[in-house]
């Protein structure tokens, strides 16, 4: 079994590989190859932390995985990150364990990646101001993804704690963001929406984070944070706004997508007005963006096969150029 921690897969793997993987998984999920049963959740009331179990298989691949992942947001005052995770990869033709990996980077690019992907086919094609709502552990790779498909000029930052957003934005040229990106933190979550191209939020809140009516007409909105039935980052009044809604996983959103949860209860509005999945947007079977006016929104909650595509793709890296620490088990 090779074992590769978050570096040692940073070192070998990233967003563009990670779009490119996914891509393809949505091909073979396409052509009916991808097992992947609705994940379990417990949840951590006193700590408002969860843990999440996810499996999967792609049968094209004859690889499965099986990741756990613990999200505790008080972690971050203990020294500790909020996301922690392992997959373990299996090969599905004879049950090998093949690699255990660390799944926190994974988790946070394999988020971005998809969001990569949603932007590319919804977000206008000239799209150049980037507003995140959200600094902490998902975020930097919400705007990698972004910034993978998009020739952002601007990236406008909001987040309760000023301090953790100006930290953001150093990291973000430290990873080597080009510095002729103009990266502002602002105060004001109205003007930072109204200004946007794109906004990805990327927060772990119960309430809506920005006001449905200051997007302007064009913009293309990602929300990953919220994977919860009680979860909100956006408005209703955003949802009925919006043009094209497309989300990751159907069956995922409509468990626990708390903002489309909540639509899906008002008297004027029902899945049925969701657009389609991204797997669809990957293969032509639903229209990308259509005019320069309509508003876009793509909703994340994550699915077990998004892992599966990432996780196998850093193993094939390392089994062939011996990257990790194999062990026998």
């Amino acid at each position: 079994m090779i074992l590769l921690n978050e570096q040692e897969i940073q070192n070998i793997y990233g967003m563009k590989q990670a779009i490119s993987d996914m891509e393809k998984m949505l091909e073979h999920k396409h052509a009916g190859k991808i097992e992947s049963p609705m994940r379990t959740v417990i949840e951590f009331p006193e700590e408002d932390g969860s843990v999440l179990y996810m499996p999967s298989t792609d049968l094209d691949e004859e690889i499965m995985a099986m990741k756990a992942v613990t999200i505790f947001p008080n972690n971050p005052s203990q020294g500790k990150p909020t996301t922690q995770g392992v997959v373990l990869l299996s090969n599905a033709k004879n049950g090998e364990h093949v690699a255990m990996l660390n799944a926190s980077y994974l988790t946070r690019l394999r988020t971005g990646a998809i969001s990569g992907i949603a932007t590319d086919r919804l977000a206008r094609k000239n799209s150049e101001t980037l507003t995140m709502i959200g600094t902490g552990g998902m975020a930097f790779e919400q705007a990698l993804g972004v910034l993978a498909v998009r020739d952002i000029k601007e990236i406008l930052l909001i987040n309760p704690t000023k301090e953790k957003a100006h930290h953001f934005k150093e990291k973000l040229y430290d990873f080597g963001v080009d510095s002729s990106i103009k990266i502002d933190v602002l105060d004001d979550v109205s003007e930072a929406v109204s200004r946007a191209d794109v906004i990805c939020c990327s927060t772990r809140s119960h309430d809506p984070v920005f006001n449905g009516k200051d997007v302007k007409p064009g913009t293309h909105v990602n929300g990953v944070g919220s994977y919860l039935p009680h979860m909100r980052e956006v408005d209703f009044t955003f949802i009925e706004r919006a043009a094209k809604i497309v989300v990751d996983d159907m069956e995922g959103v409509t468990e626990e997508a708390g903002e489309l949860i909540h639509a899906n209860e008002q008297a004027d509005w029902s899945y049925d007005k969701i657009h389609g999945e991204l797997i669809e947007l990957v293969t032509d079977q639903i229209s990308v963006r259509e005019n320069d006016d309509e508003i876009t929104f793509f909703k994340s909650v994550g699915a077990a096969y998004y892992d599966l595509a990432v996780a196998n793709g850093v193993y094939k890296i390392a089994r062939d150029t011996d990257a990790g620490t194999k062990v026998e088990i």
